[in-house]
């Protein structure tokens, strides 16, 4: 009948709303345990709440997110890296091209072509970095000890409540048997 006091944090759609445990709010957000023998709808301010459960870490998968956050970074780095020296070794090639065909080409068009690879450099600078990493709410949580007594003796209660209203049923049915009763007798004493 126990359960662990480990409950994974699911929401469900606007219309399955129900009220929430606490504050009788609706919610969307629900408390479930591994083993599905106990759930219950929650706001996801009381999950924010110490007072209320602690989130429960798994540190193991924050440093893979961090380190595969960090190689991409650096592969994003490397490749900028790279082009920016692409670019500039085409740009001295091209110079030493220029110099070598027409020595008398003017100044403005140095200036413009200058200015054309800058704006080009800066729209592609532009477009390559990544959108923030959004930080993941907590998924696992671990209820407080009064409320995970309190979730304890509510399914006991239920239980309880279950087994009575069958041993009631079974009564009921028992004395609507006319067998169950003697019957009356038959003959004068």
């Amino acid at each position: 009948m126990a359960f662990r006091n480990e409950y994974a944090h699911r929401k469900v759609a606007e219309t399955s709303a129900k009220s929430c445990e606490i504050c009788f709010k609706p919610s969307t957000s629900v408390l479930i345990t591994a083993d599905n023998k106990d759930f219950f709808y929650v706001c996801p301010s009381h999950l924010k709440d110490p007072g209320f459960c602690t989130p429960k870490i798994d540190q193991a998968a924050i440093e893979a997110r961090k380190k595969k956050e960090l190689e991409e970074e650096i592969e994003r780095v490397k490749k900028e890296y790279e082009e920016k020296k692409k670019k500039k070794e085409e740009k001295e090639k091209k110079d030493k091209d220029k110099k070598d065909k027409d020595k008398k080409k003017d100044d403005k068009e140095k200036k413009e072509d200058d200015k054309k690879d800058d704006d080009k450099a800066e729209s592609k600078e532009e477009v390559k970095t990544p959108p923030p990493v959004e930080d993941e709410e907590p998924r696992v949580f671990e209820l407080k000890a009064t409320f995970y007594q309190g979730r304890l003796k509510k399914k006991r209660d239920a239980e309880i409540a279950k087994r009575q209203a069958e041993i009631s049923k079974r009564n009921w049915e028992r004395l609507q048997d006319p067998s169950l009763f003697p019957s009356v007798p038959k003959k004068l004493p």
